[in-house]
């Protein structure tokens, strides 16, 4: 994988993310890493809430414990990047335009793009012209 590549895990493997955590304590000169400040949402139910905060924590842990240095961007910053609103539909409708060839389904069966996927890549791009 060359540093300048964008690396989506699609369904979340903790044995490939530990994989990519490997990788980039190699390459840790190279690294640029950033993940969303987040926190909970109103009307969010207390057993999601609790799950979230619990994988915000564990990806923390995992970076710190690698001591890979990373920094936290609230989704204001970098959203305003790209022009985007609440309006999900358009985090997509920018990643494909900066990035055709990234697959954006969830799965092969899949008919719909992934909203999250979108996010994620246009964060790593944010990551890749700030940091």
């Amino acid at each position: 994988m060359k540093n300048t590549e964008i690396q989506l895990v699609q369904a979340f493997d903790e044995g490939a993310f530990l994989d990519l955590v490997n990788f980039l304590m190699r390459e840790q000169e190279k690294t640029k890493c950033c993940i969303e400040r987040v926190s909970a949402m109103p009307h969010q139910g207390v057993s999601s809430t609790f799950g979230f905060g619990m994988n915000y924590g564990w990806l923390r842990g995992v970076l710190d414990l690698g001591e890979i240095s990373y920094q936290e961007i609230r989704p204001q910053i970098w959203k305003r990047e790209f022009g985007l609103t609440s309006d999900k539909n358009k985090s997509v409708d920018v990643c494909r335009r900066l990035f055709p060839e990234v697959n954006l389904k969830r799965t092969p069966r899949c008919r719909n793009l992934d909203n999250n996927f979108a996010e994620a890549v246009l964060m790593s791009e944010y990551a890749r012209r700030k940091l």
